[in-house]
């Protein structure tokens, strides 16, 4: 079946069909003439003992979309994701991820593949609305749906899911995905670049956003009324309130002592020493239900102190900021470097200048250019006290490593001023929440420490959030157990990157301000 909406100047085409027909759910979305086909599939049988929701989502550009044969001589095929591909995957998988049931221990895959591009209409978009779309009319348990719009400024007006030429003329790029609850919007996900905007304009961004969002999510729930499938109903176990109450009494206020201190080593050996002697105390044959109730303890804990009794894991007041320290000149050989420490989170930048020539070479299935500045972020097992082996970078330095270099593009000077190439690594020596905004700010001493004349000195922090008690400057566990990890970074004169996700339904409106 065929579906379509009116959004702005452009129709919205959704076509539900079963050419994946074994997969729980497909759906075809596309904008002009670019499309996106999202399918989902569900095991049948629960992944026990993972202790996170296994969902993977992978976000899939082909050459075929945009006419075009890339790749070396000898291998005319797509090898790995390039990291716009990474970032979109992350994109869908922060926005649908919140809206799976809590007791979901399932396996879940969402694969968006991009059939075909039309080189005005981003595709990131469409691959979130056909996830969304897909999960909704699917048989899997799952929230949804999720409304999701980009808006940028032309001439000083809003525009809706501009074209790349839009976006290009401007300082504003915002993506918005909402979710509706009681008539109300709420944000679930966020993602921004912007040229050192106010706090002002993305507000009003959102306001303008509001309606298409909304029509969007209702648009959304019609074709749930025509083709959606029944959803499965999860099998919950009934609670051992016997076994709680004796788990609670045995915990007495030792989770407080364990929980409630600054050294995040000190803090996981003393919970995790607590844990064994729970687990000791019950038995091995209820590991499994003494560790997710453990887990959902110590998150009841930090809501409460925090909503209650305004009291955070490392007692610092609810907007207050970890002791800092910089330098800059660490190295003697590099052309610059930079240290900043945000409490025990340490993040060391080193920037390399090189020549035109140095320039890297993009060529994707939507971008073809050539890259004057980078950001890599490395994140070494050692920073979390941890022992893996060493690989390439994962989804997440990929997507760290970008935001960074997003965040600081719009102080780059052009290249008529400065016409080096220039690319900066960061290496998290030690980590306690905010790494990737860390980056921001050793990057920032490291660009000014070799003399490239960047408009501004930047920084970036991380905002969390327990009920309705906003938290400035987040470490691990606030991160871990809080409802929203909202990243800003930017400089005196207003905002450069946004990031935002959340473990709750959504923010409002005015927490958000």
């Amino acid at each position: 079946m065929k579906f379509e909406l009116k959004l702005g100047e452009k129709k919205l085409k959704v076509e539900i069909n079963d050419l994946a027909e074994q997969a729980n759910a497909s759906a075809l979305v596309s904008l002009g003439d670019t499309l996106v086909l999202a399918t989902c599939v569900m095991s049948q049988e629960d992944k026990e003992g993972l202790g996170f929701f296994p969902l993977t989502v992978e976000y899939q550009e082909r050459y075929y979309a945009a006419g075009k044969i890339k790749g070396p001589r000898y291998i005319k095929r797509e090898g790995r994701p390039s990291d716009e591909a990474i970032c979109n995957s992350r994109l869908i998988d922060r926005a649908i991820r919140p809206r799976f049931p809590k007791e979901m221990a399932k396996e879940v895959q969402v694969i968006t593949t991009v059939l075909s591009w039309d080189a005005e209409n981003d595709p990131d978009i469409l691959g979130l609305l056909a996830a969304s779309t897909a999960l909704f009319i699917s048989d899997i348990p799952w929230l949804g749906p999720l409304g999701a719009v980009r808006i940028c400024q032309k001439d000083g007006k809003f525009v809706l899911n501009p074209t790349y030429e839009e976006r290009g003329a401007n300082g504003t790029d915002i993506i918005f995905s909402s979710v509706e609850k009681d008539n109300e919007l709420l944000i679930n996900m966020l993602e921004g670049n912007l040229e050192e905007s106010s706090e002002k304009t993305v507000c009003q961004a959102f306001d303008f956003a509001e309606k298409y969002l909304k029509e969007i999510i209702n648009f959304q729930k019609k074709i749930r009324q025509k083709v959606g499938k029944e959803k499965l109903v999860l099998a919950i176990p009934a609670p051992d309130e016997s076994l709680e109450r004796e788990i609670r009494k045995f915990l007495g206020d030792k989770l407080e002592k364990a929980f409630y201190q600054k050294n995040k080593n000190q803090r996981g050996n003393e919970l995790e020493q607590l844990k064994k002697e729970l687990i000791s105390f019950t038995g091995e044959d209820r590991k499994q239900y003494v560790e997710n109730l453990f887990i959902r303890e110590i998150d009841r804990l930090f809501h409460q102190s925090i909503i209650k009794y305004k009291k955070r894991p490392d007692n610092r007041k609810l907007d207050e900021i970890r002791k800092l320290d910089c330098q800059a000149g660490l190295l003697p050989r590099t052309h610059g470097s930079g240290l900043f420490c945000r409490g025990q989170t340490k993040a060391l930048s080193i920037l390399t200048l090189g020549a035109p020539g140095d320039q890297q070479l993009l060529e994707g299935m939507e971008i073809v250019c050539k890259k004057r500045f980078m950001h890599h972020y490395n994140f070494p097992p050692y920073s979390s006290g941890e022992v893996k082996p060493l690989r390439g970078p994962g989804r997440r330095e990929i997507g760290h490593g970008m935001l960074v270099e997003k965040a600081l593009l719009p102080l780059i000077p052009n290249f008529d001023e400065f016409p080096y190439t220039m690319r900066v690594v960061t290496e998290i020596l030690s980590s306690n929440g905010s790494t990737s905004m860390a980056s921001v700010s050793s990057s920032s001493l490291a660009l000014m420490d070799a003399g490239v004349p960047i408009k501004r000195p930047a920084a970036g922090i991380a905002m969390g959030l327990a009920g309705a008690q906003v938290l400035t400057d987040i470490q691990g566990p606030e991160d871990h157990y809080g409802d929203m990890d909202f990243k800003v970074a930017g400089t005196r004169q207003g905002i450069t990157a946004l990031q935002m996700d959340v473990k709750v339904e959504g923010i409002s409106k005015e927490i958000m301000k």
